[in-house]
């Protein structure tokens, strides 16, 4: 069975998504063990806020989508060694000093059912932790020996930085478009996945092909990723997402429903967005009818069409990959991506 059929195999239902994803992890579990030891060894400091703060992020549990993807890459492409341990703990503390950044510019108050650091501790300490973290990944990128890895990595979290700088031009710009809502989630969030993916393949060796296929299926993963996350950031569940829904409408983000409900408004509708998400005037019952244009315009609906299209070009990437177990899970992964709701 080809790998681009995987997708006919996936798990149906709410939980399809964390059934793919339970499924990868089972593979490689032991690995996936070995990275935590190795995220609690690089958070140890003698200032005692910064494993206590840290701690916090870490401990509140998350998917380890990025380093799952960079394992599941190197042993798929036959990788024997433990480097990749080393690159899969860099990605996922990457991962999480963007979050601690994320969280002070957004003024978030909850991340994975926690209260933020940031409202724990306050915005400077968020931000110097963070540095910390971005410090030790590249600590655990230099120790993997490998300067091409090095370099897929650091490229990425530039091009992270700059995703962060775009989105903050984007914000409440109600001109803003279905090609520059793109750029801004490939550079922020796609980037990681594709680095992680990419990384996994490099320093397992694997010819440049199939490091440049799974380069891209961690692209088009993320991507798909994204655009559910922005459905659900507006109907979605608080305790299921481990966050408040409407944060980005209260924080005037232009993401991908809103970009589609501007684009078929009425004069009503569009005097609603103006005032909503152009100049931040909010009233108590805004969100449950920024809802209802959303429902109407059929704008949820087709930014989850859009996310299956990007999680099909996922599961056409692995075509160019060794067909084994990994690749398979990874193809389920991406099949069901476009369905979850946390």
């Amino acid at each position: 069975m080809g790998i681009a059929a995987a997708s006919d195999l996936k798990p149906r239902g709410d939980d399809a998504f964390g059934s793919a994803a339970a499924s990868l992890r089972s593979l490689i579990n032991a690995d996936l063990e070995l990275v935590d030891e190795e995220i609690g060894i690089c958070l140890r400091s003698q200032v005692d806020l910064i494993p206590s703060l840290a701690g916090h992020l870490v401990n509140a549990g998350g998917k380890r989508l990025r380093p799952m993807l960079t394992l599941a890459a190197a042993r798929l492409c036959g990788y024997g060694g433990a480097d990749h341990v080393k690159l899969a703990a860099a990605v996922e503390l990457i991962h999480g000093a963007t979050l601690l950044h994320d969280d002070v510019v957004d003024a978030s108050v909850l991340r994975r059912g926690a209260a933020t650091a940031n409202i724990i501790w306050g915005n400077k300490e968020s931000v110097l932790v963070g540095d910390f973290i971005f410090s030790r990944a590249f600590e655990l990128m230099v120790a993997a020996r490998n300067l091409k890895v090095l370099q897929i990595l650091a490229v990425a979290s530039g091009v992270i930085a700059q995703g962060e700088v775009l989105q903050l031009a984007t914000q409440k710009n109600l001109d803003a478009t279905y090609d520059l809502y793109l750029a801004v989630v490939q550079s922020k969030t796609a980037a990681l996945f594709a680095a992680a993916a990419q990384a996994g393949a490099a320093i397992a060796g694997a010819p440049l092909g199939v490091e440049e296929a799974l380069k891209t299926y961690g692209g088009n993963l993320g991507v798909a990723y994204q655009l559910i996350d922005d459905a659900l950031d507006y109907v979605g569940f608080d305790a299921r997402l481990g966050k408040r829904t409407g944060d980005d409408f209260r924080e005037g983000k232009m993401t991908l429903p809103v970009v589609y409900a501007l684009g078929r408004a009425d004069e009503e509708d569009a005097r609603f967005w103006r005032r909503t998400m152009g100049e931040g005037v909010l009233r108590p019952d805004d969100f449950a009818r920024a809802r209802a244009i959303l429902d109407r315009t059929g704008a949820i609906e087709d930014t989850i069409a859009c996310a299956r299209k990007f999680a099909d070009r996922a599961i056409a990437d692995l075509a160019r990959v060794p067909e084994n177990a990994y690749a398979r899970a990874l193809a389920d992964l991406a099949a069901t991506s476009a369905a979850r709701t946390a």
